[in-house]
C-alpha cells in the first residue's frame, strides 16, 4: 500500500510539474507574441528570440550539469528551483518595459525549464516504474497536454480581464502554486521501489564514455532534435500565422490551439499504452511521421475542415513527442546513465526547440509568408524519422528474452532432476 501511494505521488508531482512548466509555460508564452508585436512593434524573428537565444544560453551550460545533479543528489531539489524559476520568469515578462528585461526573464524561464520541465521528471518516474513506466509517462505527461489546451483559454480570458501583462503574471503565480507544493513534498529517494534500488543508487553511477561511442546514441539524437525542432517552429508560431496571417480572432485562434492540446492528451495516452505493447522505436517512428505529416496542412487552407484535421494529426504526434524520448532512452542504455543521458539529448533536443522557430519567424520575414519555413520544419521532421529508422530493433532482443529465460530454467531443472 506504502508503494502504491508513492507512486501516485510521484506520479501526481510530475503531472503538475509538466502542467505548469510546459502546459502552461512552454505553449502559454508563444500566445502574447502577437500581443508583443503589436505593443512592441517587434518582428516575428524579434519575438521568437528570446526563445531562442536563452535556451541556446542555458541548455550547453547548464543541460548536463543538470543531468549530473539528478544522478547524483536527485530531481526534486531541482525541480523545486525551475518551478520557481519558470513562474518568476512569467511574473517578470509580465512587467517588462525594455528589450534587455525581455531576454533576461526568458533566460529564467528556459533554466526553469531545464531544471523544473521534462529531465527532473523524466528520471522520477523511470526511477519509480520499471514494467510500466510507459503508461506512467503517459499519465504524467497529460500534465503538458491539459495545460496546453487550458493554457488558450485561460491566456484569453485573463487578457481579457486584466490585459496581456497582468494574463502574463497570473499565468506565473498559477504555476507556483500548483506545482511547487507537491515537489516539496515529494520524497525523490526513499520511494524508490526495492526491485530498482540497485539499479538507481550507486555510489558511483556508471560510465557514460561507453555510451557516447554507440551509434544508437547520435540517432536517438539526431532524430529527436529534428522533430523537436519540427513541433517547437509549429508550436511557436501557430498563434502568429493564425491571428496575423489568416486573421482569425483572438477566441478562434484560442480554439484551433486548444483543440490540438486536447486531442495531445488522447496522443499521450495512447503512445503510452502502445509503448508499453509493442517495440518504442516503431512507436517513436509513427509519432515522428504524424508530426511531418500534419505541418503540410497548414499551407493547405484555412477552412475548419482543414484546420481540424491538422489538430487531429499534429495533436496526435505532440502527444507523443517528449514522452517516447526517455523510454526509447532507457530502453538502449537504461536507467542509471538516464540523468546524464537526458541531459544532452535534452540539451540538444532544446537547441533544436529554439532555433527552429527562429528561423522560421526569420525566413517569414524576408519571404512575407509561411510556406518556406514550414516546407523547412516538414523536410527536417522527415529526416529526424529516417534517423529513428536507423535505430536498433529492440523488440528482437525483448523477445528474446523469455526464451533465454525459458532455456535456462529447463537446463537447471534437468541438472536439478539428474543423479549426482
Amino acid at each position: 500500500m506504502n508503494d502504491r501511494r508513492a507512486s501516485i505521488q510521484v506520479t501526481a508531482t510530475a503531472f503538475f510539474a509538466l502542467f505548469s512548466v510546459v502546459g502552461l509555460a512552454l505553449y502559454g508564452l508563444p500566445l502574447y507574441y502577437d500581443h508583443m508585436v503589436r505593443e512592441f512593434n517587434w518582428s516575428r524573428t524579434m519575438v521568437t528570440s528570446g526563445n531562442a537565444l536563452s535556451k541556446l544560453v542555458v541548455g550547453p551550460l547548464f543541460g548536463f550539469i543538470a543531468g549530473w545533479i539528478v544522478d547524483r543528489f536527485g530531481p526534486r531539489r531541482l525541480m523545486m528551483a525551475g518551478i520557481l524559476m519558470a513562474g518568476g520568469a512569467l511574473v517578470g515578462l509580465g512587467a517588462m518595459s525594455a528589450l534587455w528585461m525581455f531576454y533576461f526573464f526568458y533566460f529564467f524561464n528556459a533554466l526553469g525549464y531545464v531544471c523544473g520541465g521534462p529531465l527532473p521528471n523524466q528520471v522520477l518516474l523511470s526511477r519509480r516504474f520499471d514494467r510500466t513506466r510507459g503508461r506512467a509517462m503517459g499519465i504524467a505527461y497529460l500534465g503538458i497536454g491539459i495545460g496546453g489546451a487550458l493554457v488558450p483559454l485561460l491566456a484569453n480570458w485573463l487578457t481579457e480581464q486584466f490585459g496581456w501583462r497582468g494574463s502574463l503574471q497570473a499565468l506565473g503565480m498559477i504555476m507556483i502554486l500548483l506545482a511547487l507544493p507537491l515537489a516539496y513534498f515529494v520524497d525523490d529517494k526513499s520511494d524508490i521501489p526495492r526491485g530498482l534500488q540497485s539499479r538507481v543508487r550507486t555510489p558511483d553511477p556508471p560510465a557514460l564514455a561507453p555510451i557516447l561511442s554507440k551509434p544508437a546514441f547520435y540517432l536517438l539524437a539526431i532524430g529527436s532534435m529534428c522533430s523537436i525542432a519540427a513541433v517547437g517552429g509549429t508550436n511557436q508560431h501557430l498563434k502568429l500565422f493564425l491571428t496575423l496571417d489568416r486573421a482569425y480572432t483572438q477566441g478562434d485562434a484560442a480554439r484551433v490551439i486548444s483543440l490540438v492540446l486536447a486531442i495531445s492528451i488522447a496522443g499521450r495516452l495512447l503512445m503510452g499504452w502502445l509503448a508499453d505493447r509493442m517495440a518504442r522505436k516503431y512507436v517513436m517512428l509513427l509519432i515522428y511521421t504524424l508530426v511531418a505529416a500534419a505541418i503540410p496542412l497548414l499551407l493547405a487552407g484555412a477552412s475548419p475542415s482543414i484546420m481540424n484535421a491538422f489538430a487531429v494529426v499534429f495533436g496526435l504526434g505532440l502527444g507523443g513527442e517528449y514522452l517516447i524520448i526517455p523510454l526509447m532512452a532507457a530502453e538502449l542504455f537504461g536507467v542509471a546513465v538516464l540523468g546524464r543521458v537526458m541531459g544532452i539529448v535534452l540539451t540538444l533536443d532544446g537547441v533544436a526547440e529554439a532555433t527552429a522557430p527562429m528561423l522560421v519567424g526569420y525566413l517569414r520575414d524576408r519571404s512575407g509568408s509561411y510556406d518556406i519555413g514550414f516546407i523547412t520544419l516538414v523536410v527536417t521532421a522527415v529526416a529526424g524519422a529516417s534517423a529513428i529508422a536507423l535505430l536498433p530493433n529492440r523488440a528482437v532482443e525483448r523477445a528474446a528474452v523469455p526464451l533465454v529465460r525459458s532455456v535456462r530454467l529447463s537446463a537447471s531443472a534437468k541438472a536439478s532432476a539428474d543423479p549426482p
